[in-house]
C-alpha cells in the first residue's frame, strides 16, 4: 500500500504556498519560507542550507511562491534543516535509503519519501568479511596500521556502489537520495563512521558515541545528494546496537500496554521485554550455532541450505526441504532446530542430546572415535559428499538453546513475570523467518506458549530504518525508547549461570 505523505504532518517533504512579497510586505524570501514551515513543523528553529538559499529567489518566483520542501530534523533538538526545494508542479522523486548494516550481510532499500513506496531492495555480503568473519577479528584488525581506514573504506565504497546500482535499477539519480537511515550493531556503526572500536571489547567497554548527530552525507564519503543527511540509529552500549533499537521501533512493543518480548538472533541473541512504560534488554552468546556457524555443515540461510527437516517416526527416514528447492549443500539454524527436535521425538537422541546407537542404526558412523549421523547421503547432496552432524555439533546447539531459554527466563523474572504470562513473542531476522516455533519449544529453546503467540517480524533492523524515512515522529519515538531501556548484564548474573546448566537438557 502506498501512503501519501507529501506535505503531510509526519513526512519529510512539506508543500508550502506563500504570499508573494509587495511594497507592504517586504519580508525576505528565506524568512517568508521559514515562517510558513515553522507553522507546519510546529518548531521555533529552522536553518536553510546555503545551496538552497542560493537557488531560493529564482525558484520561488518561477514557481509562484509555492514549493515542495525537503526537511530533516536533528535527533533530539527542536532544530530542523531545509535541505532542498523542488517544483510543486513536477513529480520529481525524492528518495531515502534504509540500510541494515549487518556483520555478515548488508541490506539496502530505496523508499520514495513522498509516498512511502518501496522502490528497490538489495542485499550483499559485507565486504569486511574479507578481513574477518566476526566482530572481534575486525576490532583487532583496527589496531594494525591503516586497519580502521581499510575497514571503513570497504563498507563506504560498497555502499556507494550498491546505492548507485539501486538508483539505476529504479530509474533515478543518486542526487535524488536526500536521506539515509542506517541501523547496525555498535561495532558496525563505529566502523561505518571511521571511529575506533578498540574500547568496545576492553573493560569497562565504552563506545566512542552512543547517539551520533545527523551529518551531511559527504562527511562519511557517501555519494548521494550533496545536501543529503545521514541518520544513524543510536546504540545503548557496546553490546546493544541501533539494530535492536530499530527492532523495538518496528515491533511497536514500546507503544503497547501489554508486555511483549522481542528476540533477534544473529551473532548474539538479543532480547527486549517491555511495554509503553518500561523496557528491559539483554544479550548473550546464543547465536553462532543457531546461525549454523558451529556445525561442520552449518551455513547461513541461502539457496540449497536445509531450512526445514522432518523424520518419519516409524521408518526414521529424513525428509529435508532446502531454500529454492536445490540439492542440499548444508543446514542453517532453523534446520538444526528441526533436526534436534525430530531426532528427540524419533528416539534417536536421548534427554541429554546424546545419540542412541541402537535407534540410529546404520545412519550413525564413527570417524576418528567421534560419532556422526548421516542426514543426506552423498548421491542426494549438492556437494557430492554426505551431509553429517557430529555429537559435538549437537552439543553446541544444546549450549545455544540453553543460553536462549535462560536469557528468556532471566529477563522475565527480573521484572516479576513468568514466561507463560507473555501474550506476544516477536521473533526477528532470518532466524525468525524460518524457525518452526513447535520445534524450538520441543528442544526447550523457546517457552511452551500457544503457537499463535509467536510472531515473525522479518528484518526488523531494515524495517526500523525504513520507518525513520517515512515518519518524522519516529525520531522522537527513538529518543523515548532510549530513555526507557534498562540493560541487564548477564555476565555477572549468578542466577543466569545456574539456570544455564539446568537448561542443557
Amino acid at each position: 500500500m502506498e501512503i501519501d505523505v507529501s506535505g503531510a504532518a509526519d513526512g519529510w517533504i512539506r508543500l508550502v504556498h506563500l504570499s508573494p512579497p509587495s511594497l507592504q510586505d517586504n519580508t525576505a524570501d528565506a524568512d517568508r519560507l521559514i515562517n510558513q514551515l515553522k507553522k507546519q513543523l510546529n518548531t521555533k528553529c529552522i536553518k536553510i542550507d546555503l545551496n538552497v538559499l542560493q537557488q531560493l529567489p529564482v525558484r520561488l518566483r518561477g514557481w509562484g511562491y509555492a514549493a515542495r520542501c525537503v526537511v530533516v530534523k536533528e535527533r533530539d533538538a527542536d532544530l530542523w534543516h531545509l535541505i532542498g526545494i523542488l517544483n510543486p508542479l513536477e513529480n520529481q522523486r525524492v528518495v531515502g535509503a534504509a540500510v541494515d548494516l549487518g556483520t555478515s550481510r548488508v541490506v539496502i532499500r530505496l523508499v520514495e519519501l513522498s509516498t512511502g513506496k518501496r522502490l528497490f531492495n538489495a542485499s550483499f555480503d559485507n565486504p569486511q568479511l574479507g578481513v574477518g568473519p566476526d566482530i572481534l577479528t575486525r576490532i583487532h584488525a583496527c589496531d594494525q596500521l591503516g586497519g580502521l581506514e581499510k575497514l571503513n573504506r570497504m563498507i563506504i565504497d560498497e555502499l556507494n556502489r550498491q546505492i548507485r546500482n539501486a538508483c539505476l535499477a529504479s530509474g533515478i539519480d543518486t542526487s535524488d537520495v536526500y536521506l539515509l537511515a542506517l541501523a547496525g550493531n555498535t561495532t558496525m556503526t563505529h566502523l561505518f563512521m571511521g571511529l575506533s572500536p578498540r574500547w568496545l571489547i576492553r573493560e569497562p567497554y565504552i563506545p566512542v558515541v552512543n547517539s551520533p548527530d545527523v551529518q551531511k552525507a559527504d562527511a562519511y564519503g557517501l555519494q548521494i545528494n550533496p545536501a543529503g543527511r545521514v541518520f544513524i540509529l543510536p546504540n545503548i552500549g557496546s553490546y546493544f546496537g541501533g539494530d535492536l533499537i530499530a527492532g523495538i521501533l518496528h515491533s511497536g512493543i514500546s507503544r503497547q500496554a501489554d508486555p511483549a518480548i522481542l528476540v533477534d538472533v544473529g551473532t548474539n541473541a538479543e532480547v527486549v521485554l517491555g511495554n509503553d512504560s518500561w523496557l528491559v534488554a539483554c544479550a548473550g552468546a546464543a547465536g553462532p550455532a543457531l546461525e549454523g556457524g558451529m556445525a561442520q555443515i552449518g551455513m547461513m540461510a541461502g539457496p540449497g541450505v536445509i531450512d526445514r527437516l522432518r523424520i518419519d517416526p516409524d521408518t526414521r527416514a529424513f525428509q529435508v526441504h532446502t531454500i529454492d528447492e536445490m540439492l542440499p549443500m548444508g543446514i542453517c539454524g532453523s534446520g538444526m532446530i528441526d533436526l534436534a527436535a525430530n531426532l528427540f521425538l524419533a528416539g534417536m537422541i536421548d534427554l541429554r542430546g546424546r545419540f542412541v546407537p541402537e535407534v540410529c542404526g546404520r545412519k550413525l558412523v564413527m570417524q576418528s572415535h567421534v560419532p556422526y549421523l548421516e542426514i543426506v547421503s552423498a548421491d542426494e547432496s549438492g556437494t557430492g559428499q554426505p551431509l553429517v552432524i557430529s555429537q559435538a555439533d549437537l552439543d553446541s546447539l544444546i549450549r545455544s538453546k540453553a543460553a536462549m531459554y535462560t536469557i528468556l527466563e532471566t529477563i522475565t523474572e527480573s521484572v516479576g513475570m513468568a514466561l507463560t504470562e507473555l501474550k506476544t513473542f516477536h521473533v526477528a531476522g532470518t532466524f525468525g523467518a524460518f524457525i518452526d516455533p513447535v520445534s524450538a519449544v520441543t528442544i526447550g529453546m523457546l517457552p511452551d506458549l500457544p503457537p499463535d503467540t509467536f510472531q515473525s517480524l522479518g528484518n526488523t533492523s531494515l524495517e526500523g530504518a525504513t520507518r525513520v524515512l517515512t515518519s518524522c515522529e519516529s525520531m522522537t519515538t527513538i529518543e523515548g525508547i532510549k530513555e526507557k531501556i534498562t540493560y541487564l548484564e548477564l555476565n555477572v548474573n549468578q542466577t543466569f549461570m545456574n539456570r544455564f546448566s539446568a537448561a542443557k537438557f
